[in-house]
């Protein structure tokens, strides 16, 4: 089927706008049965995308969740943006980036890179050490093993 760009106008504004080749390809491979009936400054205008400044969930008129409830390690009272599940604990600003391990809010350099480094060089020893080796397990009941020939 070949596709070419066409006149239409708008229901809202009554001004003509071009429903291009491209577009019309678009709707061929999304099913869509009917032309578009609004230029695309009304259709944004009408959908209200472009009246709010600024971007992310605010912006575009969604309001975040922000639940009450009590810091688990200093127990005073704050408010967090999610909705706490049982068995977690909860943690107010201070004591999470308390928590939290020191990061330099600057660039990586080689120095703060070799720390990091270290630091993490005995951890993965220790994660190596703890992997078992398919040799030394046994094989589950049931399972033919195939041994390569001697």
């Amino acid at each position: 089927m070949e596709f070419i760009d066409r006149l239409l106008t708008c229901n809202d504004c009554g001004g003509e706008f071009i429903f291009t080749a491209g577009e019309q390809l678009f709707f061929f491979d999304k099913l869509f049965k009917n032309d578009p009936k609004r230029c695309k400054p009304c259709k944004s205008r009408r959908s209200g995308i472009g009246t709010r400044v600024g971007m992310g969930p605010a912006a575009a008129g969604i309001s975040r969740t922000e639940t009450r409830t009590s810091c688990s390690a200093c127990g005073i009272e704050t408010t967090v943006p999610f909705k706490p599940t049982q068995g977690r604990p909860v943690l107010c600003r201070q004591c999470f980036q308390a928590q939290r391990p020191a990061t330099s809010s600057g660039p990586v350099t080689e120095s703060t890179s070799a720390a990091a480094k270290s630091q993490l060089q005995p951890l993965a020893a220790e994660a190596h050490q703890r992997i078992p080796v398919s040799s030394d397990l046994p094989a589950p009941p049931g399972l033919l093993v195939a041994t390569p020939p001697a």
